[in-house]
């Protein structure tokens, strides 16, 4: 991968993380998390309007967006029962590997013996980022299963829809439904007060960091972007601790850094 496209990766793999802590720290998570995507959709129409292609989109546009309002609906109800540490890294090691088995059992595609590997990496991974010892919590664990659900879902049906529009134009219409819903939902007054610093800083950088993923998928290949994005797994649960102030034992974090490698070896492979 060349290093200006290594570069942007990273970057955008540490705003994807920083958002993330950024709501799931707000004292109203769920007002903070829709400000934030409006304010991200807000800020970046002028780019989507200069760029507006979405011609044959429509079909996926409005199932994408469907799934978006059901990711983040589901994502503050679990950042608001458990830590980051915990919800980050299974969210986003088990989507690729549902994904995977979504192209494998539906669309046909084949399987390989690196990407058994991932699977299994991943999977220790999250073993310990949920911890050895104690009771496994269920309704946690399910919860997260069914964010990475959604977030294999509109992976796979991004896939297809950027190919019949700009990807700015694409991400500003399937982010507009969840942003007007959620912004319905939580009311004007709870709005209004999650209208922070804070707030505008994590919605500036979830839009952005897609924006430099684009601009890197430009300079180098899509399983090295993937693989090198999925950093942000580490960077989350490092800023988790730092920022929040949360518990992350040496076996959480060990589960992290195993997550990205699961992940980075489906995604090379």
């Amino acid at each position: 991968m060349p290093v200006d496209a290594l570069a942007l990766v990273l970057v955008a793999a540490a705003l994807h993380a920083l958002w993330n802590v950024l709501v799931a720290g707000a004292p109203d998570i769920e007002a903070a998390a829709a400000v934030a995507v409006a304010i991200g959709v807000v800020a970046f129409a002028p780019v989507a309007a200069a760029t507006w292609r979405v011609d044959g989109a429509a079909p996926f546009i409005v199932v994408s967006a469907a799934l978006e309002l059901v990711y983040f609906a589901l994502l503050v109800r679990a950042y608001g029962r458990d830590d980051v540490s915990l919800v980050y890294p299974l969210t986003r090691g088990m989507a690729p590997v549902l994904v995977l088995i979504a192209s494998v059992t539906l669309l046909g595609f084949g399987t390989s013996a690196g990407e058994v590997i991932g699977v299994v990496v991943v999977g220790v991974g999250i073993l310990l980022v949920r911890g050895l010892r104690g009771r496994a919590d269920w309704a946690a664990l399910g919860l997260a299963l069914a964010i990475a659900g959604t977030i294999a879902g509109y992976t796979l049906v991004d896939r297809s829809g950027v190919r019949h529009a700009n990807p700015i134009a694409y991400l500003e219409l399937v982010l507009a439904v969840p942003a007007l819903t959620y912004v319905l939902v939580v009311g004007r007054d709870r709005a209004r007060a999650a209208f922070t610093a804070r707030a505008a800083t994590a919605g500036l950088a979830s839009f952005a960091a897609y924006a430099l993923v684009l601009a890197a998928l430009r300079l180098a290949s899509a399983a090295s972007v993937a693989a090198v994005r999925e950093s942000s797994v580490v960077i989350a649960v490092g800023l988790a601790a730092l920022v929040l102030g949360e518990r992350v034992t040496p076996e959480r974090f060990a589960g992290a850094v195993l997550v990205t490698a699961g992940v980075a070896v489906i995604a090379l492979t």
